[in-house]
């Protein structure tokens, strides 16, 4: 595994759509991912910050189920 590099919030919501996923909503400084699948809806909260904190983003890693190598 390799190290993860440093992303802004639009960053994560760009790589985030190009995987299905579509903002739903934005309050505050939070913008609300989601996506469909077979028969439930994946929602992911992305931070809307300049630089996000590692533990944020490996949390959107693991709640959207994209591979951490798009995150290298």
């Amino acid at each position: 595994m390799g190290k993860l590099r440093v992303f802004s919030g639009k960053d994560v919501c760009q790589i985030l759509s190009q995987h299905g996923d579509a903002e739903v909503r934005s309050r505050g400084s939070h913008i609300v991912m989601q996506k469909k699948v077979a028969n439930s809806t994946i929602t992911v909260p992305v931070p809307g910050h300049a630089t996000l904190k590692i533990g944020s983003l490996q949390s959107i890693i693991r709640q959207s189920g994209i591979l951490r190598s798009e995150f290298e």
